[in-house]
């Protein structure tokens, strides 16, 4: 087992690896240096110690024989039959990597009655399809989906795998790398590709203060979750020609834990990611009851509400609706911005809308430079009449 240790008798306790540690895993106790739990073994602190008293002990991790793996597959997430918009950005992003790499890509379409979406995700930019048709995988349960990829991953060890970060794709891909021994990076803004195919993977962390870029070296296949409406589908091109695959599915094999009984779709409105018109709302609004007249405004456009991080975190309105680097990321026709400052982290997840109209009583809020259309006022005025006026024009 590996571990940092510190050599008391030669520690001098200068004190100098403890702000190195990125983690915050080394402290002064007493008289000696410890090594918190915290500690990752990334091994910062070794070189920074003049008397040379830290080192990392146990054997080094194993060289693992990467030359065998190849390919870019996409996990071609469906429900009842329909493709989960994500899964045709990942696609759009994967051939872009193909065309650095070389390599081909897939696409893995677990289900029952999905023949009909094969020729999709081939005209998306799919080379091949691996179709796992079988009625156990109906309804999707992580511990059986697992089962099935994992297999084909042994067999045919792709060196990347992609998954939108979406409820499903959250629970799949860290059973999927737990089952192989490989290391994922959740929830991505950003991926590239060297020409050797090291996946170069960037996310928020320390709540969105900082993107952190990730790569996984020495093991395979290199997994992460994007985030929907990140990337960018391409135009399909129904005449691209692609290879189907069928997969064996071993159904009494399949360790099937679970029994659903039924399955009832909670009734939520339109959700944000999917709406063309998002009415926001930040920290402007006062408190919860100050969105009532966003969500008034937002039904009379039929569109969707959003929010700033402030907002979720002060419990006003729930993490659902949270638009941002650590929340949701749109792309509508029309967003408006009520109340809201425009922190980098809020405008990360709203800038590609198409117009962004901006209310907000401080002329120099941020949100005005991102902003097509901006109005400065009192926004508990403004958004009545701005309702009036639309009901008026719609008569």
């Amino acid at each position: 087992m590996r571990q940092i240790i510190v050599d008391k008798d030669r520690c001098t306790l200068c004190e100098i690896c403890i702000p190195v540690c990125p983690f915050g895993a080394l402290a002064l106790v007493g008289d000696e240096i410890k090594v918190t739990e915290s500690c990752n073994l990334c091994g910062a602190c070794v070189p920074e110690c003049p008397a040379e008293a830290i080192e990392v002990t146990g054997p080094a991790p194993e060289e693992v024989d990467l030359s065998g793996w190849h390919g870019i597959w996409v996990f071609a997430e469906q429900t009842d039959g329909r493709l989960a918009g994500v899964v045709l950005e990942l696609l759009a992003e994967a051939r872009r990597m193909a065309a650095v790499t070389g390599e081909e890509v897939s696409a893995v379409l677990a289900g029952e009655g999905t023949r009909d979406l094969q020729p999709e995700l081939i005209a998306h930019g799919a080379d091949r399809v691996y179709v796992a048709e079988d009625s156990v995988l109906a309804s999707f349960r992580d511990e059986t989906y697992v089962t099935v990829i994992a297999s084909l991953v042994q067999h045919h060890q792709p060196s990347v795998i992609l998954f939108g970060a979406t409820a499903r794709g959250r629970s799949l891909a860290p059973r999927l790398a737990a089952r192989l021994g490989t290391g994922l990076t959740a929830d991505c803004t950003e991926l590239d590709v060297d020409e050797t195919g090291l996946l170069i993977q960037t996310r928020p962390a320390f709540g969105g203060n900082i993107m952190a870029t990730i790569v996984c070296r020495r093991h395979r296949p290199q997994m992460a979750t994007v985030r929907p409406r990140i990337l960018q589908a391409d135009a399909p091109d129904y005449d691209r020609e692609g290879e189907i695959v069928d997969v064996r599915v071993d159904g009494p094999a399949l360790q099937v834990r679970t029994l659903l009984l039924e399955a009832v779709e909670e009734e939520q409105g339109i959700m944000i990611e999917d709406a063309d018109i998002i009415v926001a709302g930040g920290r402007g609004l006062g408190g919860p009851e100050g969105f009532e007249i966003l969500f008034d405004l937002a039904k009379t456009l039929g569109g969707a509400v959003g929010v700033s991080r402030p907002v979720v975190d002060a419990g006003w309105i729930p993490y659902i609706h949270q638009v941002g680097q650590t929340g949701k990321t749109v792309s509508p026709s029309i967003y408006i911005a009520c109340g809201i400052s425009g922190a980098v982290q809020h405008m990360a997840g709203m800038r590609s809308a198409d117009t962004i109209i901006a209310i907000n009583k401080n002329p120099d809020a941020p949100i005005f430079n991102v902003a097509t259309y901006g109005l400065v006022g009192d926004l508990f005025q403004i958004i009545p009449n701005l309702k009036r006026e639309i009901t008026n024009a719609r008569r």
